[in-house]
């Protein structure tokens, strides 16, 4: 074993804290959670075509659906399935946030009168509107 690198807590149980951490502050529950495998295709020689290694974990409340099967490993794609389902969920719930603010926003703007300054400048363009369109007018002989 070379200096300066120890065993003591490796990086994978670092990262089961890590996601658990997360889930409990994003009020995401196992119980809410459907994981499923199956075979995975692609680069993993005889591994691949023998054990289900592919893991599709979907988050019931939200529908949220996520497959993985990037790693030879069953655990390894559960810990990613985890990753990327918390990272869907975290995205889906800032992009409804952000679409409520501007929403209201939105209808606050409506609401808000104009400044009078305003709408002097706009009833001033109607009058020059209207006094150009009196000159169209045709010329009764």
């Amino acid at each position: 074993m070379k200096p300066g690198l120890s065993f003591g807590k490796d990086s994978v149980g670092m990262a089961k804290s890590d996601i658990k951490n997360r889930m409990k502050q994003l009020r995401i529950y196992e119980s809410d959670l459907v994981e499923s495998f199956a075979r995975s295709g692609g680069p993993g020689g005889q591994n691949v075509n023998k054990v289900s290694t592919a893991v599709t974990l979907r988050h019931l409340p939200s529908g949220i659906s996520v497959t993985v099967q990037d790693s030879r490993s069953q655990a390894m794609n559960r810990k990613l399935a985890r990753e990327r389902l918390l990272d869907a969920v975290e995205t889906t719930r800032k992009a409804r946030r952000a679409a409520e603010i501007a929403e209201r926003e939105k209808a606050r703007r409506r609401k808000s009168p104009r400044p009078p300054a305003l709408k002097r400048k706009i009833l001033e363009s109607k009058r020059k509107r209207g006094e150009l369109k009196k000159q169209r007018t045709k010329i009764q002989l």
